[in-house]
């Protein structure tokens, strides 16, 4: 172990005001002492640079040093957008600040809240938990210059983060976060005991959770005193509370819980990952919906939110899958809500990111509307002038832009539910409305190729290889090879690669908030085509691009 590395660790263990953080760390340094090359590789590793600030604001593991999710990154990172802020005139609202439920993220948002009151500013700090979509709300219905919530949505137990949002109520885009993280990087360099704090940050007033719920209850009372069976998990996070009382307020029917899951547990000890997209993720949904089911009325369908509630998923009855029950994909649950407003005449633009599903385009101008292209993200779909409805496969959908221009897990949910209702009054389900939309616009197949890395250079040659490489087709198909680092006329420049042509598409690109090269595939055929050929052709595309890319 270097001198120089055990000097940064001594100073840090000295400084670090959390006596946990400090004791582990001092551990650290001890066993690295003695000779543990465990201990000194994550002490590299926990000083290896500054956890990076980005248009995700923070996210990572927690532990001791730079490189982690701790109180001094937090304290820092919260003087940082301070001084953002007041650099910018950024002075003329209150700044919100919610959590949720995860390790050490009410301290993260007391710090933030102390610090920001240091700053000058008007403070509401959220009273508790709370999911990430009523920090969202709070920017426009009070006001706010910006929001900070504490959360890593549903990254495994051992993380946690910081997203950060401005006063047009969506998540920074650049050039802000570039200038956030150089005020951190200046404010870093005073001693931590130096930057001032206060206490006359104030908690929410419980009329911005009020208003948080009628307005949501507004999206679903077409389905008022609908006959309705449904299972909701929260998977562990902070969506039960809310969601309870929005479905109550709009008089749709209570949800079956599942009980093992409805109340918030940052160690998440029913789930390998609390994401309801991983495989397994949604099993005790499921069985709570096939056991509600038994000698009684079938249950309709299920819902999950992720532990900060800003995303949705939805499972349907499948009688020809195993178990009976299938997961929408990210796609198929846009579709169908895109689909639902577009019916409803919800005049405006509908947005997707460049990786969600080519459908939504022909959906939009099946019914007149624009359709707008976006990067990966909410950061820009919610700026997208005059957003109708916007989503993104990772199950993240925007029903209510007027008033929170993100994803918001709650909103979607009480959305769906009402499109159930009103389908199953009319004696129809939500897989037919997929099956009508195939037979208008023809079968479109989606997948993922997704690879986790320990070492962050295998994903930077896969991306090499394929721009140096790139296939002249798929699925016997000439594509198009667009390198989107350079940009397009619809997109500002990012890291992925785009391979398209006539009924075959894939998005390269690396993952912004996790170890991950992420490949989104999709296959099409023209109205009447047979769907069984087009599921061949998605798994010939996955097998193309995975010796594509080298994996």
């Amino acid at each position: 172990m270097s001198a120089e590395l055990l000097s940064a660790a001594d100073a840090w263990q000295r400084a670090d005001p959390d006596p946990a953080t400090a004791a582990e760390l001092a551990k650290v340094i001890t066993a690295a002492q003695a000779g543990d090359a465990g201990a000194v590789a994550e002490l590299a590793d926990a000083f290896a640079g500054p956890l990076e600030f980005g248009t995700a604001g923070l996210r990572g593991r927690l532990g001791p040093g730079p490189n982690r999710m701790n109180r001094v990154v937090v304290t820092r990172a919260a003087a940082g957008l301070a001084k953002y802020l007041r650099d910018n005139g950024l002075t003329g609202g209150p700044v919100i600040i919610g959590h949720d439920a995860r390790h050490n993220s009410d301290r993260f948002a007391r710090d933030t809240a102390e610090i920001m009151a240091g700053a000058g500013f008007e403070v509401l700090l959220s009273p508790g938990p709370v999911p990430t979509p009523l920090a969202a709300w709070g920017i426009r219905a009070l006001g706010a210059v910006a929001a900070v919530v504490v959360t890593a949505s549903h990254n495994p137990p051992a993380d946690n983060g910081y997203k950060v949002y401005l006063g047009d109520g969506s998540q920074i885009v650049p050039p802000a976060d570039v200038e956030i993280a150089a005020a951190i990087e200046e404010v870093s360099r005073l001693p931590l005991a130096d930057l001032p704090r206060a206490d006359s940050w104030r908690t929410w007033d419980p009329r911005l959770r009020d208003g948080y719920i009628a307005r949501a209850a507004e999206l679903g009372e077409r389905a008022r005193g609908a006959d309705l069976r449904w299972v909701h998990t929260a998977l562990h996070g902070v969506g039960t509370e809310i969601v309870r009382a929005v479905v109550e307020r709009a008089g749709i029917p209570a949800p079956v819980e599942v009980a093992e899951q409805a109340s918030p547990d940052p160690d998440f000890p029913t789930v390998a990952f609390p994401n309801p997209e991983e495989p397994g993720a949604i099993d005790l949904a499921l069985a709570a919906a096939r056991e509600a089911g038994r000698g009684g009325e079938p249950v309709d369908l299920v819902v999950a939110n992720d532990p900060d509630a800003d995303r949705c998923a939805v499972a349907i009855p499948a009688p020809e899958a195993a178990g009976g029950w299938r997961m929408l994909s990210g796609n198929e649950l846009g579709w169908l809500l895109a689909d639902d407003a577009l019916r409803r005449g919800v005049q405006g633009a509908y947005a997707c990111s460049v990786v969600s599903s080519v459908l939504l385009a022909e959906l939009a101008a099946a019914h007149d509307q624009p359709f707008v292209p976006t990067l990966t993200g909410f950061k820009w779909i919610g700026r997208v002038p005059g957003l109708a409805f916007g989503y993104e496969e990772a199950i993240g959908y925007c029903c209510d832009p007027a008033h929170v221009p993100d994803k918001d897990g709650i909103t979607a949910l009480v959305t769906v539910l009402a499109m159930a209702a009103e389908l199953k009054s009319r004696g129809e389900t939500l897989a037919g409305r997929l099956a009508e939309l195939a037979r208008v616009f023809g079968p479109h197949l989606t997948d993922q190729l997704s690879v986790r890395v320990e070492d962050q250079s295998i994903i930077a040659e896969a991306m090499t290889r394929l721009r140096s490489a790139p296939p002249a087709e798929l699925t016997g198909r000439p594509v198009r090879v667009t390198d989107l680092a350079e940009g397009t006329p619809e997109l500002p420049p990012t890291d992925g690669v785009l391979l398209a042509g006539d009924g075959v598409r894939a998005v390269v690109r690396p993952s912004g908030t996790e170890p991950k090269l992420k490949c989104y595939l999709e296959v099409w055929d023209a109205p009447g085509a047979d769907a069984g050929a087009a599921a061949g052709r998605l798994l010939r595309l996955r097998d193309e691009m995975a010796a594509a890319l080298g994996l």
